[in-house]
């Protein structure tokens, strides 16, 4: 029987990357996944590795809350984090069952001065990129690594090495008791 997990996102990119990495961790498991819209209790474009943090502990208890009958919950929340003159991109990952949690970063990355100043008066990071690259709704598909790459790593790659690690409490359950 497959296990569900419930994305406390509808964003397909975060749908897309919690079922990857599920499959990635459990290959002998099979995973149904269900999107669920549900508020992240922060600004839209968290700053900081506490609110980013925060946002994603608010999204996955209230998926939680919403829809008790699945085995799995997962919020995934980017965030920026300013560092003198410069903003770095990263998101933290949320998993909870109803017995355990796990949680990890993602990897950081640089963003460029014209997104920076976009940030800076008020768009939200994908806003800014749509403005900046010319395209729409990058934040479902590619997002930003994905536009400063080229697609060599794009928003779902760039999310599910931290759904891995984040899963690890599952995987070595006897470690995390």
């Amino acid at each position: 029987m497959a296990a569900k997990i419930v994305v406390a996102s509808k964003n397909p990119v975060k749908i897309a990357s919690a079922l990857a990495g599920f499959q990635e961790m459990f290959p002998e498991q099979s995973f149904v996944t269900e999107g669920i819209s549900v508020p992240s209790g922060v600004s839209d474009q968290p700053l900081g590795d506490e609110e980013t943090y925060l946002g994603a502990w608010n999204r996955v208890q209230a998926a939680k809350e919403a829809l008790p009958d699945a085995d799995f919950w997962i919020g995934i929340e980017g965030g920026n984090i300013i560092k003198d003159q410069d903003m770095e991109v990263m998101a933290w990952v949320i998993v909870l069952s109803k017995t355990q949690m796990g949680k990890a970063r993602t990897a950081g990355f640089y963003l460029p001065p014209k997104v920076i100043e976009l940030v800076n008066q008020g768009y939200e990071l994908g806003h800014a990129d749509d403005l900046l690259f010319g395209v729409s709704n990058s934040k479902q598909t590619g997002g930003s690594s994905g536009l400063l790459t080229d697609g060599v790593m794009d928003r779902k790659r760039f999310y599910v090495p931290a759904v891995i690690l984040a899963l690890i409490p599952f995987l070595k359950p006897e470690l995390y008791a």
